[in-house]
């Protein structure tokens, strides 16, 4: 039997990925722009843009790093940001400015985004250029 396996292409699933967190940082934005317009709602506005806008441009930049530890870096910060968007999207919720059905597809992306950078981080000692 034979099976229709595609090979793993790692510059394919780069530039994947690229658009992915290109797509979840304007998700983010999106959903920036329906919190209060409070202080404290305008803070987390502010933190939640920037961590989940932050995510994309890091991994970009990872994308062309001129070391391993360049790379390395730059993915843990990817890894740091998804952790923290993810924290604000907590806030959010528990705050209830909007509810868990309202923003489930930013809290999945953010948890999958999360453990992918933790996954290529950890794989990323391994890397030589």
């Amino acid at each position: 039997m034979e099976e229709n396996k595609e090979k793993y292409n790692p510059k394919e699933f780069g530039k994947e990925l690229e658009q992915r967190t290109k797509k979840f940082a304007i998700q983010i934005i999106r959903l920036s722009s329906k919190l209060p317009n409070t202080p404290e709602g305008r803070v987390v506005k502010t933190q939640i843009t920037k961590a989940g806008t932050s995510i994309g441009a890091n991994y970009r930049e990872a994308n062309r790093a001129r070391s391993k530890s360049d790379f390395r870096n730059k993915i843990k910060i990817c890894e740091s940001e998804a952790s923290e968007c993810q924290y604000w999207l907590e806030i959010i919720i528990e705050m209830e400015w909007l509810k868990m059905e309202e923003i489930k597809s930013e809290f999945n992306e953010s948890s999958e985004l999360l453990a992918l950078f933790t996954s290529i981080a950890n794989k990323s000692r391994n890397l030589k250029y």
